[in-house]
């Protein structure tokens, strides 16, 4: 069996392997996943040869793992992913307000320096 360089386009299913995109009950994997993200995520390119059948390179696998984990880990919606993705600040999310953390954002400012005035009244009681 010859082994594929590291470097080289992956199928659909071979990508979906690596993403870990697996039906539970019956242990099938997910490539219908991938082509909804691809209608929805416009940083998904993959190759499509004859038969339709689709190949990712390394960039686009970088960017579905990235949408899984906000999509699954993070419980972020398509148009929050959306946002992320096009302000390209991956994994700097405020969770309560799903945007990206950023000193323009007035409510991190003001959630940092409440926090940064308990620590103050922390340090004199102690």
């Amino acid at each position: 069996m010859i082994e594929k360089q590291e470097e080289a386009y992956k199928s659909i299913s071979e990508v979906a392997k690596i993403l870990n995109l697996v039906n539970q009950k019956t242990g099938k994997i997910n490539t219908h996943t991938l082509r909804y993200w691809e209608k929805h995520f416009k940083q998904i390119k993959p190759k499509i040869f004859s038969g339709k059948r689709r190949y990712y390179d390394l960039k686009s696998i970088e960017v579905l793992k990235k949408i899984k984990y906000l999509l699954k880990e993070q419980g972020m919606t398509i148009n929050g992913v959306k946002k992320c993705l096009y302000k390209e600040k991956f994994f700097e999310l405020d969770v309560l307000d799903n945007r990206p953390i950023n000193s323009k954002n007035i409510m991190l400012k003001s959630k940092l320096t409440k926090i940064s005035k308990l620590i103050k009244e922390i340090k004199k009681l102690g």
